[in-house]
């Protein structure tokens, strides 16, 4: 192999790696490591303590899937909560919304939004948008400070280490619950079925014990762990698989559509059993 390389370790024994062009910034944050390489595969890449957060190339099949999902489940999501993802893209997705009226970021380390508006403009474009306030705090104290305010609350986390650990637990989920409107919806990143399962059985275990209603459904991510990714909807009131058709509109997305919304929750009878398994 000739060259510089990255390899992020997947797992314990299992390890992705890509030919990098150049190493664009490189800092230790108060909260991280951080990285922005320019790659022969995948363009730009953000990785944060070693791990691949987002791509230009692949980046629209994650923030789409994240956020339009529960995003197009509520018949009204005027306002919208985004607890990490300080890129940008899954607030670049809400804002096209046409009933969004108002989309929170909350990211804790300040650097990483800064690092995204220099060297990932095309996903962070929308952070200056009018529509969108950018908060740089701690968004497990953020969420419990709110009661029934957010319609839409998207947990955008990195993976279960360092700051993102608290992102993962009950009594982050019920403070959700409560800062969510009667009738709101959360979403939450929930790793990989391949490779995560026993965090997937807890989460949608502490999920489906709060919300009435809890749905897992799964994207493709060629870049993260196994490629094959999940996400944990809880909603109080609005069952995403029994959305009208004509309550998705059409905002120019590449991976998500009204055929996929529905398709993404027809699982494999894998990750079925996975959901169905005592944790």
């Amino acid at each position: 192999m000739q060259g510089v390389w990255f390899s992020e370790a997947q797992s314990a024994n299992l390890g992705f790696s890509c030919r990098v062009k150049s190493v664009l910034h490189k800092e230790k944050t108060d909260f991280q490591d951080l990285l922005v390489l320019d790659t022969e595969t995948f363009d730009r890449m953000l990785v944060l303590d070693g791990a691949i957060q987002t791509t230009i190339v692949d980046e629209f099949a994650y923030h789409e899937m994240i956020s339009m999902v529960a995003v197009n489940s509520h018949p009204v999501p005027n306002r919208v909560l985004v607890i990490g993802g300080g890129d940008g893209g899954a607030i670049r997705e809400i804002i096209r919304h046409p009933k969004v009226n108002k989309a929170s970021l909350v990211e804790i380390d300040e650097r990483v939004v800064e690092c995204a508006k220099k060297y990932l403009p095309e996903i962070s474009v929308a952070l200056n948008n009018e529509k969108v306030e950018v908060l740089i705090e701690d968004g497990i104290k953020h969420i419990k400070e709110k009661s029934n305010y957010y319609d839409v609350v998207i947990v955008d986390s990195t993976d279960p280490i360092g700051p993102a650990v608290g992102l993962f637990n009950k009594d982050f989920y019920g403070a959700i619950f409560r800062a969510l409107k009667d009738d709101g919806i959360m979403v939450a990143q929930t790793e990989s079925p391949w490779f995560n399962k026993d965090l997937i059985r807890r989460v949608f275990s502490d999920i489906k014990g709060i919300f009435p209603i809890a749905k897992l459904y799964i994207a493709n991510v060629p870049t993260y762990p196994s490629g094959m990714w999940s996400f944990t909807i809880g909603s109080k009131v609005y069952d995403p698989e029994k959305v009208s058709v004509n309550q998705i509109p059409d905002t120019g997305t590449k991976y998500y559509s009204q055929d996929t919304h529905f398709a993404v929750f027809k699982l494999p009878p894998f990750v079925k059993a996975l959901l169905e398994q005592e944790v």
